[in-house]
């Protein structure tokens, strides 16, 4: 590594360490760059390069962990998770969580609540999979090696859903991926939580071809953010509908497949049964 790398590098560390532990001001861009003693628009890219968002993103990120963090405490009210992140009111607070989250604070703090999930197991030619739906849509696919812990995980990401194992036709629908042609299919229906850039980064997975493969530094050229591959691939490895959001058919840029949610193996496979359904 150069000499200047290290130092743009130990600079980047300083600047992350620096917002992490004064989050709570709410620091601005000139404050942190005049603290690493480099121009705010060098920062701002110099950041952005490094760490793939915006120093006013990752400020962003930090704050709203910490608000979670205080709305998982069922007493705890939005003003006291605003005034503890060192927000200017509720009303920030819900612009933050709507930017990031895709739904309000107290949405988040309700977990799903109200929101009534059907789930069923189903095999598929890469393992048992669990799959799960509201009804708008799929909301939930995920191999299912253990169905304990499968069912487990489902249960942490909807914490206060009502969930009911049960299949229903928009399961059935979504499963017939596996066995009949994909373009002759009924337009499946997905139900997504996520922030802006997730779903962005999502939506453009679903527009790979069976049988094809992109990159990171593809799909962040795709949404028009090039240089954020290691954001987008953050995104994409935390997709919540396997398969279907086809995540496995992104590799890097060297042709390495890469890792992968549920086994670089089972990607392997995956790619490789849908090359050959392609030809």
């Amino acid at each position: 590594m150069k000499t200047q790398e290290i130092i743009n590098y130990n600079r980047i560390a300083e600047a992350i360490g620096y917002i992490t532990h004064n989050f709570k001001a709410q620091p601005n861009l000139d404050e942190v760059a005049e603290k690493i003693h480099v121009s705010p628009f060098h920062f701002q890219r110099m950041f952005t390069d490094w760490a793939g968002v915006s120093p006013k993103k990752f400020l962003e990120y930090i704050s709203i962990e910490h608000a979670k963090g205080i709305l998982k405490n069922k007493q705890a009210t939005l003003f006291d998770a605003a005034f503890e992140t060192g927000l200017s009111g509720t009303g920030r607070l819900h612009d933050l969580f709507i930017n990031i989250e895709g739904m309000t604070p107290g949405e988040y703090k309700n977990g799903g609540e109200n929101l009534s999930i059907n789930y069923s197991y189903a095999e598929s030619p890469f393992g048992n999979i669990l799959v799960a739906s509201t009804a708008k849509g799929i909301c939930y696919m995920a191999f299912a090696d253990d169905e304990k812990e499968a069912l487990h995980d489902l249960q942490k990401h909807f914490p206060n859903a009502q969930l009911r194992q049960m299949v229903d036709m928009i399961q059935q629908n979504a499963l017939y991926i596996f066995t009949h042609d994909w373009s002759k299919l009924n337009k499946i229906k997905l139900h997504l939580k996520g922030t802006d850039f997730q779903l962005k980064v999502w939506e453009t997975l679903l527009k790979i071809p069976m049988g094809r493969l992109s990159t990171y530094g593809t799909i962040a050229k795709q949404i028009n953010i090039a240089g954020a591959s290691r954001a987008v691939g953050t995104a994409i490895g935390s997709n919540p509908v396997a398969f279907l959001i086809p995540c496995h058919r992104v590799i890097q840029s060297t042709g390495i497949v890469g890792g992968y949610h549920w086994g670089s193996t089972r990607k392997t496979a995956m790619i490789g049964w849908e090359a050959a359904k392609a030809s």
